[in-house]
């Protein structure tokens, strides 16, 4: 019979593919999780920038109305003043030391400067509720930073979702505080 030699180089290695196929699966979960953490940091780096446009605008907002607010409470008080005037005049005219037609300048007057006091009133709203809108805007968004990086800390994908979602919410006041 034929007889087959064996050498002793002629063995077959054997490679311990468990721990290969374990180091594989690791590496694979490792690289999963930093493409997540890497989509959580821009996704938080964006409800950052989102946070700081909506402050500085919350910011500007209410400058507007307070200026707005001081403007008509001017207005207002050059509406009493001229209503005064208006007053010592009628007074004056029913004695004869003042002609009649000054009263009624002062009442066209004053009806003007009403019209801008109320004007200015209503722009000190208008304002302030941009204002409200966009710190609304930015409360929610901090809430969805602080969310979002405890789903980093926690490694709980849920909590990310949720921090979108919250984030989103805060979109929506972040654009009705601009129209």
């Amino acid at each position: 019979m034929y007889q087959q030699n064996k050498s002793p180089y002629m063995d077959e290695i054997e490679i311990p593919t468990e721990h290969l196929h374990e180091t594989i699966q690791e590496k694979a979960e490792k690289e999963k999780e930093s493409t997540w953490f890497t989509w959580v940091a821009i996704s938080t780096a964006m409800m950052a920038v989102f946070a700081a446009i909506s402050g500085l605008m919350a910011g500007h907002y209410s400058n507007e109305a307070l200026i707005s607010q001081i403007q008509a409470s001017d207005q207002w008080s050059y509406y009493q003043a001229k209503g005064i005037k208006g007053e010592i005049k009628a007074l004056q005219a029913s004695s004869g030391i003042a002609d009649v037609s000054a009263v009624s300048k002062y009442k066209t007057e004053q009806e003007e400067i009403k019209k801008e006091a109320e004007k200015l009133q209503a722009e000190s709203k208008f304002y302030l509720e941009k204002h409200v809108k966009l710190a609304q805007s930015v409360t929610l968004f901090q809430i969805s930073i602080a969310i979002s990086a405890i789903s980093m800390l926690t490694k709980k994908k849920f909590l990310w979702v949720a921090s979108l979602l919250v984030s989103i919410t805060g979109l929506v006041f972040f654009i009705t505080g601009f129209i």
